[in-house]
């Protein structure tokens, strides 16, 4: 046989013996990172399980849902005492209302006067966001004990009242740079700084389109603001 012919058949055997040994261990690594997957499968399936049964996970998501109750029936009660809306009262329910709740907002207004119609549109708007703080509305002319008793001298006035007891006021418009088209966000601004109503977290706060009175332009008054006065 010739040299060189069985020098080939030689090498062509070693190299098929190489390429076998190759697929061999190919196909051993295969199955190998397949049943590393499938033990990784059945881990992840008893971690989930396992979590499941957590006492600490079920103990904090028991928690969740009582303070979210807890939460739901402070709104429900708080309804009740009249708050989420902006209301008007009479003399003789004047009383009560700001007695009744720890935060009132009580607006002494005249009917014909444009700057107290400017001041229910914004305060309309913060009365349901704003659940902790009673928001209501009190026709001067029809309460003459309580403007008197008061002071109450120039309309729109806006009282705060903490535990019944009258602790600030907003006279006019001064507080909101004296002009007709403030923004409610401005009012708010300037209660929550007074400290009768709370801000409200980053993720609840609205653009302006939040406000109803933003989406248009302020109602305006058609008199001289300085004759607002009763």
């Amino acid at each position: 046989m010739d040299p060189d012919s069985v020098k080939t058949t030689l090498s062509n055997l070693a190299f098929g013996n190489v390429m076998a040994a190759a697929a061999r261990d190919y196909q051993k690594e295969v199955l190998s990172q397949q049943k590393a997957q499938a033990s990784s499968s059945i881990n992840q399936e008893v971690d989930l399980d396992e979590l499941m049964d957590d006492p600490e996970l079920e103990r904090l998501h028991a928690d969740r849902i009582a303070a979210l109750k807890k939460e739901a029936e402070k709104r429900q009660a708080l309804k009740k005492q009249g708050h989420g809306e902006y209301r008007e009262v009479t003399e003789a329910d004047f009383l009560g209302e700001v007695t009744g709740s720890e935060k009132v907002i009580c607006h002494f207004y005249h009917r014909e006067f444009y700057r107290c119609k400017i001041m229910d549109k914004h305060l309309k708007s913060l009365a349901p966001r704003h659940m902790d703080t009673k928001i209501i509305k009190l026709d001067a002319e029809n309460a003459p004990f309580f403007v008197a008793k008061l002071g109450v001298k120039t309309l729109p006035c806006v009282i705060l009242f903490r535990q019944g007891i009258a602790v600030d006021r907003l006279i006019g418009f001064q507080d909101m740079g004296g002009k007709d088209d403030f923004a409610t966000r401005t009012l708010e601004a300037l209660l929550i700084k007074k400290g009768i109503v709370s801000e409200k977290k980053k993720d609840e706060d609205d653009e302006d389109g939040g406000y109803p009175e933003s989406r248009r332009n302020a109602v305006r008054s058609s008199v001289d603001p300085n004759s607002d006065s009763d």
